[in-house]
């Protein structure tokens, strides 16, 4: 398997390809529905709390090995099909996530312990800004 830059890059990647390409819908479920198992909170720079509905969750997959998932959520009250997505690693650990602040400016965060190099995910976000960390 590659090294986890690569593999961190090729998930980003396909992340950025569903906004690009739109996302495909499956049956809505709420977004209080947890898949992982643990709790989630949005950076202080997100905008307020909305309800999301799950749109699509899917396993990222390279070459025939699961790398992570990623999960898709739409926020009925913008025009938007993608309002916040998460991205997971194979175990289930939170990697990074992104959104639409309350001016509509894409943002991103990151794992520090992906940020740092260490490749261990630390639970603690880095924001990302024209891809730099904040």
């Amino acid at each position: 398997m590659g090294s986890p830059i690569k593999i961190c890059f090729v998930m980003l990647a396909l992340v950025a390809q569903l906004f690009f390409f739109g996302y495909i819908a499956a049956e809505p479920l709420e977004a209080g529905d947890n898949l992982s198992g643990q709790e989630i909170g949005l950076p202080a720079t997100a905008s307020e709390q909305r309800t999301l509905t799950l749109v699509s969750f899917s396993q990222l997959v390279v070459e025939g090995e699961i790398v992570g998932a990623v999960a898709v959520y739409h926020d009925p009250a913008t025009k938007r099909p993608i309002d916040y997505w998460e991205l997971y690693n194979s175990e289930g650990g939170l990697s990074a996530v992104g959104w639409f602040d309350r001016f509509g400016i894409q943002r991103m965060a990151v794992d520090r312990g992906l940020v740092e190099g260490t490749y261990k995910l630390e639970g603690v976000f880095v924001v990302l800004i024209d891809g730099d960390a904040v």
